[in-house]
């Protein structure tokens, strides 16, 4: 990069933006010998690997992170990531694709105040590390500081133990996973006009390091498994989906669910929505099945509680803390230490290990999700909701696993207590206005309640609320609580794996709409 960018200089435009990011992508002969011919990483120590790799020991990771704070930063951190991305799509009995991704950087962040500098190299040599620590330390400006360090490796819990990473398996024995959710779809119903099935997979070596002469360490398995089909009855079409995973190796088709549960739950939805009627509109009480409904209050109540909106004032959370922002029979926590959940970090791209985080106690809000730059703001404790997703970025607050406490209610007393309303068994996503917590989620499958009884499925309908007033609105809470099966990535600018949990739950009002 020229010292000068559309007529701005460097350090105006850092002062103007607060960011800088550079990228150098270089062909790295390294990634080539580095375990080739090998169909996974093996699960070497992550230090180790990169020593290896690219001769990044703790004495250069010290250099680097001096070099970094040489103009003055308050604080540097290096992220080194090498990921392995694999996918394989069989479609109309066939393999359509399969295909490996190897992605691998490192990333430097120099902080000055509330200012970020921040530059990575996909050549991992020392000579373009040293000059992505220089064009991070830009953020400031004096000359010639000198910095000497010692980081010394910090051990965690590892929330994610795996005998056998997917990973780490044959391709055909991937292949016939998919083959039996297919035969097991036609099988099923000769309704069943097309089944397709794909099965990711990725492994991932992670090394932070920071100023504060920490350095971490972590191998992440994640993998998730889809089938879909298409039914066809007197001309009509519906399609079913089901999706699962988290990171854990081959034994979830043991322990979970197998490759013909996937394809008999997908097709039993499509028939459901074969038969099903357009939902009545208006407003009326809604009941948030278990597990995956948690994407509602990933969207509505999730992000407005990501610490980086309300420091900035645009949250419909902003400054609430200690109020009361939902009924009693609401505590939602976050928290990556979720047992091989696919939301589950072992510590944040910060370095900060995962815990529990309280964000609403008895409907108090009690806590934001917090990262470095935001936890100084508010003078409390990082929460480990750091996150990035590779080192091109770097992290702001993210959300790990956000879920719902359990609650008392038998779920049977809470649909009976319903005179007419809709039970939303899963969904396909939805939208949130930060500022004011306005939604619109879709559901995929949902059925009438009518007379304190499910009855018929409904389609073509969304909901549409506001999010603090939803929470308001919870008059019964399940003694069911359940964890999505892992399926779920969260965007917000980057990408990033995300779970979500709740028990039975009902809402005294949201309005249905049709679409």
């Amino acid at each position: 990069m020229s010292d000068n960018f559309s007529g701005i200089s460097r350090r105006d435009f850092l002062k103007i933006t607060g960011t800088l990011a550079v990228g150098a992508t270089l062909a790295n002969p390294m990634l080539n010998r580095v375990f080739a011919g090998q169909s996974s990483l093996g699960r070497t120590s992550s230090c180790e690997f990169f020593k290896t790799l690219c001769g990044l020991d703790n004495t250069a990771i010290n250099k680097l992170l001096g070099i970094a704070l040489s103009k003055g930063g308050d604080y540097a951190d290096l992220f080194a990531d090498y990921s392995i991305n694999n996918s394989i799509i069989l479609e109309d009995r066939i393999i359509k694709n399969a295909s490996r991704n190897i992605s691998a950087g490192i990333g430097i962040r120099v902080l000055k105040g509330d200012q970020t500098g921040y530059a990575y190299s996909e050549d991992m040599t020392f000579e373009s590390l040293k000059n992505a620590a220089l064009t991070a330390a830009n953020i400031a400006n004096e000359t010639g500081k000198s910095i000497s360090l010692n980081v010394t490796n910090k051990k965690v819990k590892n929330y994610y133990e795996v005998s056998l990473p997917v990973s780490e398996v044959e391709l055909d024995a991937k292949i016939k996973l998919l083959k039996e959710s297919e035969e097991a779809a036609f099988l099923k119903d000769k309704r069943v006009i097309k089944v397709s099935a794909n099965m990711l997979d990725s492994e991932r070596y992670i090394v932070v390091a920071n100023s504060e002469n920490l350095l971490m360490e972590d191998y992440q398995p994640l993998m998730r498994y889809n089938v879909s089909v298409i039914v066809e009855e007197d001309g009509k079409r519906q399609s079913g989906r089901m999706s699962g995973g988290g990171r854990l190796g081959m034994e979830y088709f043991s322990k979970i669910k197998t490759p013909e549960k996937f394809a008999h739950e997908a097709v039993d939805q499509a028939l459901l929505l074969l038969t099903a009627k357009n939902a009545p509109a208006g407003p009326m009480p809604v009941v948030l099945s278990p597990g995956d409904s948690g994407i509602l209050l990933h969207e509505a109540i999730g992000h407005p509680l990501e610490a980086d909106f309300n420091r900035k004032g645009t949250s419909a959370y902003s400054g609430r803390i200690g109020q009361k922002v939902a009924s009693e029979l609401c505590t939602v926590y976050d928290g990556g230490t979720v047992p091989n959940d696919r939301g589950s970090i072992n510590f944040d791209d910060e370095a900060v290990a995962s815990n529990k985080t309280t964000l609403i106690e008895n409907g108090i809000l009690k806590d934001y999700m917090h990262d470095r730059i935001s936890a100084k703001y508010y003078k409390v404790k990082q929460t480990g909701n750091g996150r990035r997703e590779s080192y091109k970025y770097f992290p702001i607050p993210r959300m790990t696993v956000t879920y719902l406490e359990n609650g008392t209610s038998d779920p049977t007393e809470i649909i009976s207590s319903i005179k007419k309303g809709v039970y939303c068994k899963n969904f396909s996503g939805g939208q949130v206005d930060i500022s004011n917590g306005d939604f619109v989620f879709n559901p995929t499958l949902a059925f009438m309640i009518e007379d304190g009884k499910i009855t018929y499925p409904v389609k073509n309908f969304t909901l549409i609320g506001n999010g603090p007033e939803v929470l308001t609105k919870v008059t019964m809470v399940g003694n069911d609580f359940k964890f999505s099966d892992g399926m779920w990535t969260c965007g917000k600018g980057q990408s990033v794996p995300v779970g979500v949990g709740l028990p039975t739950v009902k809402v005294s009002e949201i309005t249905v709409g049709g679409m």
